[in-house]
């Protein structure tokens, strides 16, 4: 086994942290904040939209069973990259999409998909998503780990991450966890 890790930001990392929980290969996925300048922000201080970070999502997984290539597909087919600083109905800088690279691999993958997409004209309208060096990830406090899952019958997970997940099942079945 060869562990590996990604960090995107594709909204709200509530629907991130769902979608990636369920894929074959992913060893665990971890809510966070990264891309700004304070230091050891909170959930309320980055709400405000004063520390420049994303709510992100580090994802574990096991490469010999799972691609990165494969987490980038998932990424650009689970949230809107076309929008800026903004999913569905979460306005804001901290809502952005973001892919933060580990490493020149990672990066020349990024650029290559976004490309791709781009050429295939898949999206209607350009890919706004920012490809940018991964400085420091910090976790986000416990209540928001497995939230959709503690929180299944809430509002914002029927409504939103739901439809999500129901879609990404249909899509993605072959990369599914079973059992």
């Amino acid at each position: 086994m060869t562990n590996e890790f990604a960090v995107f930001a594709g909204g709200c990392f509530w629907c991130t942290e769902a979608v990636y929980g369920e894929v074959r290969g992913v060893i665990a996925v971890t809510p966070g904040y990264t891309g700004g300048t304070t230091k050891n922000p909170t959930y309320n201080s980055v709400c405000t939209g004063t520390t420049g970070h994303a709510e992100a999502i580090r994802i574990e997984f096991d490469s010999d069973q799972l691609t990165y290539r494969d987490l980038l597909e998932i990424f650009f087919a689970t949230h809107n990259p076309t929008t800026r600083n903004r999913q569905g109905n979460d306005v804001g800088d901290e809502y952005r999409s973001a892919i933060f690279y580990a490493d020149a691999e990672q990066r020349q993958q990024a650029v290559q998909i976004i490309q791709e997409l781009t050429d295939q004209k898949v999206f209607s309208n350009p890919i706004v998503t920012c490809v940018v060096p991964l400085d420091v990830f910090y976790e986000a406090e416990n209540y928001h780990k497995d939230y959709y899952k503690k929180n299944i019958d809430q509002g914002y997970c029927q409504m939103v991450i739901a439809p999500k997940l129901k879609k990404f099942r249909e899509t993605y079945a072959r990369l599914l966890k079973t059992g």
